[in-house]
């Protein structure tokens, strides 16, 4: 059989190797999605269905109407639409506090998500609205970006859809639980990045001498970034509560929970992804060059990558800060509008954290680019290696 498999075309043999490893990062997927997080039905969803449901009539006289703000109730009669209960008519209330990013405001035709409380004997105990019901849009949203990517990118396209699965089931069914049941997030985090980077790398590049160039820059990168979120974050006495939810999670009973160490993991997990990109860009663009002439010296190589990675890494440093940035542009957009200092402005513990989010993922950014020139220059430079059985294996013209 080995005697047969190294008979094969190189480029055979590659194709082969390439469908082997998507299939394993595929069925690596459907795994985390089926194995259990241990947070299934907690105390929040215990004897309770959820449930579709149509909003039938609506009763706004107890609503009070503040400029654009709403307070008071709403009386609601909902349908429920599927499940067990489907059929059933109930009536409820919709209380508004008075903030905007919380209140939900309903009218007849709305779809609503139900949640029902279910007595012992299997009867309807009480049932609440608890927000619009999106997940059908959701579902239609994902199938038409799978298609379109499927669509514009073929085959390539399989491997980013699964990459793009694959990165939502690790963090959504590994690396959460994971943290909440005590490992420490940063630990945490640097272990499933690199699996996280080497699965998309290696299913985007293969697994060539191009992809180890781009993992080996990608995970030096976040690396380095992690040290530097440490240090800087500790520097800045940064105590982690800047995230949403983030305290609630101690008030939920996690008090174990290091929101510091929580606060840096995010800092280099936030900004992998762009280190990815940036490596790979730069390990693509040496082994081309290398493919075109395979002579080439592993000096004039690094020399090459260099120039290369000087122009990727100046504009994906500041799609890095756009993207950042425009995540708390009304919290900046608030403080300017009422007139405070600036320097007040960046003392802020909200602000100061942003910063440093900021700079220290860009720091890491930047530095992607040497280390994968580096990298390059060792596994694709001064040998022909895969390269050269590629330039004999090519058709002559």
């Amino acid at each position: 059989m080995k005697k047969l498999i190294s008979g094969l075309p190189w480029t055979e043999r590659k194709t082969r190797r390439d469908v082997i490893f998507v299939l394993a990062s595929l069925f690596l997927t459907v795994f985390f999605f089926i194995i259990p997080t241990g947070f299934e039905g907690g105390s929040q969803t215990a004897g309770s269905e959820r449930a579709r449901g149509k909003v039938v009539e609506v009763n706004n006289e107890r609503l009070i109407n503040t400029g654009p703000v709403k307070q008071g109730e709403q009386q609601l009669e909902v349908e429920i639409l599927s499940g067990p209960f489907r059929g059933q008519v109930f009536s409820g209330s919709n209380n508004l506090m008075g903030k905007i990013e919380l209140d939900k405001i309903f009218a007849v035709g709305d779809s609503v998500l139900v949640i029902i409380s279910v007595s012992e004997d299997g009867g309807m105990r009480h049932a609440q609205v608890y927000d619009h019901y999106r997940t059908g849009k959701i579902i239609f949203l994902c199938a038409l970006f799978f298609v379109f990517i499927l669509f514009i990118m073929g085959w390539m396209g399989v491997k980013i859809v699964i990459s793009f699965v694959f990165t939502a089931a690790a963090l959504i069914r590994v690396l959460f639980p994971a943290m909440l049941r005590g490992w420490d997030p940063i630990f945490a985090s640097v272990i499933l990045t690199a699996m996280l980077t080497a699965v998309i790398i290696f299913l985007v590049g293969g697994l060539t001498r191009r992809g180890f160039t781009a993992f080996a820059g990608s995970m030096g990168g976040v690396l380095v970034t992690s040290f530097l979120a440490f240090f800087f974050t500790h520097w800045f006495k940064l105590h982690g509560a800047v995230r949403p939810f983030a305290e609630a999670l101690l008030y939920s009973g996690y008090t174990h929970l290091n929101l510091v160490h929580l606060f840096i993991s995010g800092i280099f997990l936030a900004s992998s992804g762009a280190m990815m990109d940036l490596s790979m860009d730069i390990a693509s663009a040496m082994d081309e060059v290398k493919k075109q002439y395979p002579a080439i010296s592993r000096f004039n190589l690094i020399k090459s990558g260099v120039s290369v990675s000087r122009h990727v890494a100046g504009t994906m440093s500041t799609t890095l800060l756009l993207a950042y940035s425009a995540e708390y542009t009304a919290m900046i957009m608030t403080f300017i509008a009422q007139g405070i200092p600036l320097e007040n402005i960046i003392n802020m513990v909200w602000v100061s954290s942003e910063i440093v989010h900021t700079l220290v993922g860009c720091f890491g950014l930047v530095l992607v680019a040497p280390l994968t020139v580096f990298a390059g220059g060792i596994i694709l430079g001064g040998s022909e290696g895969t390269n050269g059985r590629q330039a004999a294996d090519a058709p002559s013209p």
